[in-house]
């Protein structure tokens, strides 16, 4: 197998004719249905796959990937790396089923490896993986890897959960066992994505968070590290030794494109062989359903579009602006107009998919008069120039997200009209995706957000990583609420969430939840998310998965019928 990662590789498919794009406006607003279900339903699935790897597959990113150690603190696009070079100990399918990775089976209390309490845990490892350079994987890696998240001074990704395992021993060169300081009832599914690092590599490592691993990474996946052309593309090549099905690919090539429109054209035009992250523009569905040799498919995403308010920035922090701006949000404008009435408007920060999703919340209504009464009743008067301001305080802000994503600016211009009206002065502040999604957000610099983002842990509504006051980076704690949001009362049903075993319980603690965080508006929800995703005719193994955060999931499986 001969690397090749700066030569011109031809894509899979022949080009195809040129059409004008269409032009972006107004669509009818027609709700359509959707459920993961292509519109042209791919062909039958043709023949097995290939004794060695054989082509390539393209995929077409708008974000673009560069944590590469998955333990550190990341974006959604870093995910398509991480699974196709490192695994987890288990991970889970389209339908919402555990699968064995680098254990040998799902701990249970029926085979031994959870304890009735759910404290004690017992995991068998398989025997035959291996890392990328050679050497055995075996529970030593594993130790470490918990042991790392919750080393003082590691930049962890997230320490829920991980921060409660205590008492680690390995038992046998692929077993280990584990305590629990308290029940964790999301541990499950925190773990399936958490991948495994290399104790031989990165337990030599003098600071972890900066050794040379981060960007040459070592795993046990069905890929390995091969090159990187910052802002163009990363390469992965196949590993020959994987443990699992695949890899049948030769190589994977996750291909930057940071304009929505750019990344459209080179999919229809057979440069892109999948598109993901943002996926198709709504705008483009009518034409993309109709062209010949591709899947096209409207589907279910988990995460959720809303605006998300910087609670530590003095206009915002105030409820009665939060409420204001909300009401004064023509939600079904936005979905309809802009994104063609595919996604469907939602309360919550959790999927509807989920059994702990609650329908009961108070709908938003588009209310420009109700909105400024709220605004004149909590002392937020006109000045000089129109704008409002209280105690020297202007309402203005920035609102921002990544440039190039037109569909979203279109969105920006008609909440600045809006709020406009209400004496908000609104200024659109967007930038590049790296600039955007490094210290800006993690650091909490940005004043408000427009962004999509999947609050669940895994599968799991467990939702601290976001919500905790213990998980504001910027007052020291470890996780993602980098709108620093903090109530004692979310803070307490977030903990029993995590600590209640029985489903029908953690409804209604998750019921009383989302009422909080409703109630707060610590986000202004506008959709949840209807990706619009399209692949090569052809390819065969590639599934949507509602329950990771990449639709690169399992990318060792796919294979090009022939």
């Amino acid at each position: 197998m001969t690397k090749n990662s700066d030569s011109k590789w031809p894509a899979r498919g022949g080009s195809m004719t040129r059409r004008q794009l269409l032009a972006l406006g107004a669509a009818t607003g027609a709700s359509m249905m959707y459920g993961g279900l292509p519109v042209m339903a791919q062909t039958a699935r043709r023949g097995s796959p290939p004794a060695a790897p054989r082509g390539q597959v393209v995929v077409g990113l708008s974000q673009e990937a560069t944590v590469f150690n998955p333990l550190l603190s990341s974006l959604e696009v870093d995910h398509g790396v991480w699974w196709n070079i490192f695994d987890p100990l288990w991970g889970v399918d389209a339908k919402g089923n555990w699968i064995p990775k680098l254990a040998a089976e799902i701990p249970s209390v029926e085979n031994g490896g959870l304890s009735e309490d759910g404290l004690g845990w017992k995991i068998k490892l398989r025997k035959d993986a291996v890392w990328h350079d050679g050497t055995p994987f075996t529970a030593e890696d594993v130790k470490f890897t918990l042991e790392l998240i919750n080393r003082p001074g590691f930049n962890a990704r997230t320490r829920q959960g991980h921060d409660l395992v205590t008492d680690i021993q390995v038992t046998g060169t692929h077993e280990l066992s584990w305590r629990m300081k308290a029940v964790y009832a999301p541990y499950l599914s925190q773990l399936s994505s958490t991948f495994i690092v290399p104790k031989h590599l990165l337990g030599k490592a003098q600071d972890p968070n900066t050794a040379p691993f981060n960007q040459k990474p070592v795993g046990t996946g069905p890929f390995m590290w091969g090159s990187r052309v910052p802002g163009d593309r990363i390469v992965l090549e196949a590993n020959p030794k994987y443990f699992g099905d695949g890899p049948y690919i030769e190589r994977l090539v996750l291909k930057y494109i940071p304009d929505l429109n750019g990344l459209y054209t080179q999919f229809r035009t057979g440069q892109v062989d999948i598109v993901g992250i943002q996926g198709i523009l709504s705008n483009f569905y009518d034409e993309a359903k109709k062209l010949p040799g591709l899947v096209i498919s409207v589907n279910s995403g988990s995460s959720i579009e809303s605006i998300t308010p910087n609670h530590g920035f003095p206009a915002l922090a105030d409820k009665a602006v939060r409420q204001a701006l909300y009401g004064s949000i023509n939600k079904q404008a936005i979905i309809d107009l802009i994104y063609y009435g595919l996604p469907k408007a939602t309360e919550s920060f959790i999927p509807r998919e989920s059994w702990a999703y609650e329908p009961a919340l108070p709908k938003q209504t588009y209310d420009l008069a109700k909105a400024g009464k709220v605004l004149d009743d909590a002392g937020w008067a006109p000045g000089p120039d129109g704008v409002r301001q209280k105690n020297g305080v202007p309402l203005a802000f920035d609102l921002s997200t990544t440039s190039g994503n037109e569909l979203r600016a279109q969105t920006q211009q008609l909440l600045q009209q809006d709020w406009k009206k209400l004496g908000v002065a609104m200024k659109i502040n967007n930038m590049p995706a790296a600039v955007m999604w490094g210290d800006f957000w993690f650091k909490s610099k940005f004043q408000s957000a427009l962004v999509s983002v999947n609050f669940m842990t895994g599968n799991d509504p467990d939702a601290s990583y976001r919500f905790s006051s213990k998980a504001i980076p910027v007052k020291g704690g470890s996780g993602s609420n980098v709108y620093q949001y903090e109530n004692p009362e979310a803070d307490r049903l977030l903990e029993q969430g995590r600590v209640t075993m029985d489903r029908a319980a953690r409804k209604e603690i998750y019921a009383q939840l989302q009422q909080v965080l409703h109630e707060d508006l610590v986000i202004l929800p506008l959709f949840q998310l209807a990706p619009i995703e399209g692949y090569k005719q052809g390819l065969v193994g590639y599934e949507h998965n509602v329950n990771v955060q990449s639709n690169c999931w399992n990318a060792g499986t796919w294979y090009w019928a022939v």
